[in-house]
């Protein structure tokens, strides 16, 4: 393995090999304080490190950059209320390492280019605007006058507003997202493309149609109190790991949890929780009561065998099993729904899954056992082919019994990333219904364009066709976050200019347009001084909690604008006077924004009074109060045709995952202790009954190949197998890596999610 793949330390240094341990049986504890604390000290002074962590995540502080999961309480919280990774990922923005002039004098953007997304990050905070112009290798100093003037006299030389793109992810707050939306309809463009789109659009495609609304509908209290939790394609104890404190509360509480991945996850079986004694110096809290090691694409499958064994315990104790009360008043297309739910067989089941009927039965008979049922899911759900049609089927399985609306029960897909949520709630949406656009016009005085924008992976098509021309990202890491890679990256090198509004340096950057700039921002723990005074920001949580977040530190650089700054005057810029939006207003006080979204935003009514409060507000959920806003004015049935994912002989279903030191597309270090892999993020889990099928060796050097119909030739290079207990026919690897293998045409149906969680693919030895 060539060493420029990776790095084995927190500064940076290159990549030792590649070792492993065996998987650990539990997460967190001591290890998880410890590795936390070595990181964060890595990166800044132990006076920062406290003053972030005792302020991360409480009722006056500051909201953790990095997950959605929900805080408790205000008075419920804990003086440490952050995990592991929260704990790295707010201390890798607070670092006291920074970038200047001098380093891009040092660097061209094509020795850049060739860096690791580990070494790109840990260079430390930007300071200052850059641009790279025609022609030019390096960026250079820019004005932020110069900068917006030269943003500006780009889109206004589009041949039209369709020309620009706008995308953002889910770190931005609901003011700069609030503007950023504003922007580009009073520009002309419904082109917002955002990180749901790669991540839970299938969520909300699925639960906008069968509930009419595209939210969880559960609260962390509904969580602690459940009978029965189900945990579906996703690992709270890397990318969620606040989550299993929760789920220790649900243990504790009487009730039980059964996971389904294609990996077993050390999380899922036992969590020692290190703000308690039991997780310091006991064994900690068994979380999986059962858990169900699927086959990749197994989800809709599974989901359809515990509706037709429902519906058959429902024919041997008739009124004893389904609410058929709530069916009747609540919902509609159950005939349709149980019809084609017989017609499954437990051939296509246990091919689909990989599960025996009996594992099936003993879920059937705890679901028996239960009153109020939780389904959680993430992107193991979303980025399968058919991932809108499984959460639909997870749908039909809550409805059968009644678990909307009551405690303990619901639907909760886990959003990865801090505001998220939030962000597509205050207007970041290609397809923003036609009321959320009136109400902009009316409170506004213009009328945004009605024609449904571009979300991400349309947008790299038009970059491709030449029909986008401007990129604006704000925050995030577009390029690596996106499909198919190469394609990927030749799209945004097509564009006239690119613009990235980032707090650190990331390989998007080294993929100019062009024009291209960066334009440095403040970060979610930088204190925020604005004409009006000292400002907050607020987010919107997994579970439509709302609440505000301050920062504490000293920004970066005197040269850093916030995010509202930057949208505001780049919209002043452009746009003049025509429609009247006050900016400088908007810039000057953020409360005058919150004014305005109470105005436009549903259920946000005294939004400025009501943050205020400790801990913030919740948003009304209309399913949990009986009201569907769906075609048929109730809950829906559906049909869900049975599929499956299938790979030819010698092939393997590839699905890309995190480490455990890594933040989004963001490693700390290449290393994922729980899986036992150290060293190295350039490796493949399979099965070891598979790499001997296949003829390859433990270790062993080998080549990814992705297998699609359009006879395109996707290769990731120089990867080491590792025997790992992954379902038979399937294997794993990370991302960002590995997203050159995933076509940009191969998405879910309906919601055109990148397919990440079901790659075919084939190993070859490396070179050859």
């Amino acid at each position: 393995m060539t060493r420029e793949h990776g790095m084995s330390g927190f500064d940076g240094s290159s990549e030792d090999e590649l070792s492993v341990t065996p998987p650990k049986t539990w997460a967190a504890g001591v290890p998880a304080v410890a590795h936390a604390l070595e990181y964060s000290l890595s990166q800044t002074s132990p006076r920062r490190t406290m003053l972030t962590l005792l302020n991360v995540n409480q009722a006056k502080g500051i909201d953790c950059p990095g997950c959605a999961w929900p805080e408790p309480g205000p008075k419920q919280r804990h003086l440490n209320e952050y995990c592991e990774n929260g704990a790295k990922h707010i201390n890798d923005e607070a670092t006291t390492r920074r970038i200047t002039a001098d380093f891009f004098r040092e660097h061209p953007v094509s020795e850049l280019a060739g860096r690791t997304d580990q070494w790109l990050n840990h260079q430390g905070r930007l300071t200052e605007p850059v641009v790279k112009r025609p022609g030019s290798d390096h960026y250079e100093p820019i004005g932020w006058d110069a900068a917006f003037d030269l943003l500006a006299t780009e889109l206004k030389a589009l041949d039209s507003p369709d020309e620009a793109l706008f995308y953002t992810s889910g770190r931005l707050n609901n003011e700069a997202a609030f503007l950023l939306q504003l922007f580009a309809r009073a520009f002309g463009t419904n082109n917002l493309p955002d990180c749901s789109n790669m991540c839970h659009e299938s969520s909300g495609s699925a639960m906008q149609e069968t509930l009419g609304v595209g939210k969880g509908t559960v609260s962390l209290d509904d969580i602690h109190r459940a009978d029965l939790v189900f945990v579906v394609g996703q690992n709270p104890g890397t990318n969620h790991p606040r989550m299993l404190s929760a789920l220790e509360e649900t243990k504790r509480n009487g009730g039980q949890v059964v996971a389904v991945n294609p990996l077993p996850e050390a999380g899922l079986f036992r969590f020692k929780n290190p703000q308690k004694a039991r997780g310091v110096i006991g064994r900690g809290t068994a979380i999986a009561d059962q858990f169900l090691q699927i086959r990749p694409g197994g989800d809709l499958a599974l989901f359809k065998a515990l509706n037709l064994l429902l519906l058959q315990a429902e024919d041997a104790a008739p009124g004893t099993v389904l609410d058929h009360d709530y069916i009747r008043e609540n919902t509609s297309g159950f005939a349709e729904f149980a019809a084609q739910a017989r017609e499954l067989s437990w051939e296509q089941v246990h091919a689909a899954t990989g599960l025996t009927r009996e594992e099936i039965e003993q879920v059937r008979d705890r679901v028996l056992a239960s009153k109020s049922v939780i389904v959680c899911w993430a992107m193991g759900l979303t980025q399968q082919k058919h991932g809108v049609p499984t959460i639909r089927e997870v749908v039909n399985f809550l409805l059968l019994r009644g678990n909307f609306g009551k405690p303990g029960a619901g639907a909760c897909p886990v959003r990865g990333h801090s505001n998220v949520q939030g962000d597509r709630t205050m207007g970041v949406w290609e397809r923003m219904p036609q009321s959320f656009l009136d109400a902009l016009e009316r409170e506004f005085g213009f009328t945004p364009p009605a024609e449904h924008g571009l979300d991400s992976v349309d947008s790299i098509r038009a970059m491709l066709d030449g029909r986008a021309k401007f990129f604006l990202g704000v925050a995030g890491n577009f390029v690596r976050a996106a499909p198919d890679s190469e394609l990927t990256e030749r799209a945004m090198r097509r564009c006239r200019l690119t613009a990235h509004i980032s707090t650190k340096l990331n390989r998007s950057h080294t993929v100019c347009g062009e024009t291209a700039l960066i334009l440095p921002t403040l970060g979610r723990s930088d204190r925020d001084v604005q004409a009006g005074g000292e400002q907050f920001i607020t987010v919107e949580d997994s579970m439509s909690a709302v609440h505000a977040s301050r920062g504490r530190l000293e920004p970066a650089s005197d040269a850093l604008l916030s995010e509202v700054a930057i949208i505001g005057r780049l919209a002043r810029r452009t746009l003049g006077a025509n429609p009247a939006i006050p900016w400088e207003e908007f810039e000057a006080d953020y409360g005058t924004i919150r004014d305005r979204i109470s105005r436009v935003v549903p259920d946000f009514e005294d939004f400025n009074a009501r943050v205020a409060e400790p801990g913030g507000f919740a948003l009304p959920n209309p399913v949990n109060s009986g009201e569907f806003r769906t075609a048929t004015g109730k809950a829906m049935f559906t049909t869900n045709d049975f599929e499956m994912l299938t790979a030819p002989p010698g092939h393997l279903l590839l699905q890309s995952l995190r480490s455990h030191d890594q933040w989004n597309t963001i490693p700390y270090a290449p290393n994922d202790r729980y899986r036992g892999i150290h060293n190295a993020r350039r490796v493949v889990l399979v099965n070891p009954e598979d790499l001997a099928e296949l003829g390859f060796a433990d270790r062993a050097e080998v080549d990814l190949v992705s297998v699609w119909h359009d006879g395109v030739e996707r290769r990731a290079r120089d990867f080491r197998v590792v025997g790992y207990p992954t379902t038979r026919g399937s294997a794993a690897a990370y991302y960002p890596e590995t997203n050159v293998l995933v076509p940009l045409d191969s998405v879910a149906d309906i919601s055109n999610t990148p397919t990440s969680k079901g790659i075919v693919v084939r190993l070859e030895p490396a070179g050859a």
